[in-house]
């Protein structure tokens, strides 16, 4: 996005999505893939070690999400980056809109064992894990809503496609 275009995104939803969002998918990346035991010991509602190196098939899907999370990250960072397309950055925050009810699901092992309120709605016994993992998901797809509804992007806007 040249300084030109800067502009055309509204400053909060380029702050969320181009900075915020991706930094903290990189911080989840880190720990599931730097902190395997300690992610896993967010993940449980019982307290468990995390001097305990998790078995290999548990360290190779922490390793398989790690790296889901870079590329969500740098997915969206670089690709709403390179364009003030208003079409692209619906087309893209439409599929991680998808992804965030897709997480969301992830957490439904977690909701069947505390219970389904008070994974998904008791904000003040959130742990963590739940506030990574449930809060900001709401916090991401509430913007990613805003936008796709054309909340705060003024009236339609001429569709800015680059050509090459």
């Amino acid at each position: 996005m040249s300084a030109n275009d800067v502009g055309t995104i509204p400053l909060l939803y380029r702050l969320f999505f181009l900075y915020i969002e991706p930094i903290s998918a990189v911080v989840g990346s880190y720990y599931a893939a730097g902190r395997p035991a300690e992610y896993l010991a967010y993940l449980s509602s019982t307290p468990s070690p995390t001097t305990t190196t998790p078995p290999t098939a548990t360290l190779i899907s922490l390793y398989q999400l790690s790296n889901l999370y870079l590329l969500f990250a740098l997915n969206e960072h670089f690709v709403l980056t390179s364009t003030t397309s208003r079409r692209t950055w619906r087309c893209l925050l439409f599929c991680l809109l998808v992804a965030d009810f897709g997480h969301l699901a992830t957490m439904l092992p977690l909701a069947w064992e505390k219970g389904i309120a008070d994974v998904f709605l008791n904000v003040a016994g959130w742990s963590a894990m739940e506030w990574g993992s449930v809060g900001f998901v709401y916090a991401g797809a509430s913007m990613r809503i805003a936008f796709l509804a054309g909340i705060g992007l003024g009236g339609p806007a001429e569709d800015t496609r680059k050509t090459e």
